[in-house]
């Protein structure tokens, strides 16, 4: 089991409020999305990826396979 621990940080407002808007629609906490985003700085590296996909690192949850990434992906753009 793995162990929390209690991070304070100090974040302008305005991300704040984007912050938990964008979890509210993805159905995820402010938590999981910095876990996320922190979890995979030891995979990346600035010389591994450019600074757009760095930007996006994170974002989709761990839950959330390729697979159904791509067929999701489909369906959006079938229609």
């Amino acid at each position: 089991m793995t162990t929390r621990k209690k991070l304070t940080l100090s974040v302008d407002a305005d991300i704040i409020e984007r912050a938990r808007r964008y979890s509210k629609r993805n159905q995820t906490s402010i938590s999981q999305l910095v876990t996320n985003y922190l979890s995979q700085l030891d995979a990346s590296s600035p010389e591994r990826f450019s600074p757009s996909v760095q930007r996006l690192l994170g974002l989709l949850p761990d839950t959330v396979s390729e697979k159904e990434y791509y067929r999701d992906l489909d369906e959006k753009h079938r229609k």
